[in-house]
């Protein structure tokens, strides 16, 4: 049965959607006090809901959602039902969907992995160097070179966190 008006609770009155159940690795405790603002907040209508969308799940996922819409005190359907809604309102996306920011965040990384070699190799080329005994006359040009290296790698693995970092928040925006 629809509730006669829109529950507030607390909740500022176009609280978000949260991430549906099972998807996160980590659920917060917001994110499911948000899913399950969501899926209480619905004004009555004035004629019942006939319409019906069928879809097949899994044992197991079925399990999963039933658990989760008794934990919420929810009816199965109801709590399907808001996150779907919660998705077409673009409050989260669909496990496996992949987005630019998505593939952004994938090369950044990748990148970053190829150039922390770069700095650890260039501080085994200064330590062998300074590690004494006699030096060689292009030790100290090739101790010069490893230090101007050893910045460039530092600046650029800087340059890509922080571009990850911005890709992640913009991600999370969008």
């Amino acid at each position: 049965m629809a509730e006669a008006g829109l529950r507030g609770e607390g909740a500022p009155e176009q609280g978000g959607a949260g991430a549906p159940v099972g998807v996160p690795s980590v659920i917060r405790a917001a994110d499911e006090a948000a899913l399950y603002r969501v899926a209480r907040r619905r004004a009555r209508e004035e004629v019942q809901r006939t319409q019906r969308v069928d879809v097949r799940y899994s044992v197991t996922e079925k399990q999963s959602i039933l658990a989760e819409a008794q934990r919420l005190g929810l009816a199965a359907a109801h709590l399907v039902g808001a996150i779907v809604m919660a998705y077409l309102h673009g409050h989260f996306e669909i496990p496996g969907q992949r987005t630019s920011f998505d593939d952004l965040i994938d090369e950044l990384a990748a990148l970053r992995a190829e150039i922390a070699p770069i700095g650890k190799n260039v501080n085994q080329i200064a330590f062998k160097l300074n590690s004494g005994g006699h030096p060689h006359p292009v030790d100290s040009a090739v101790l010069a070179q490893a230090e101007r290296l050893l910045a460039l790698a530092r600046t650029a693995a800087e340059a890509i966190d922080t571009a990850s970092f911005q890709a992640a928040v913009a991600k999370q925006a969008a």
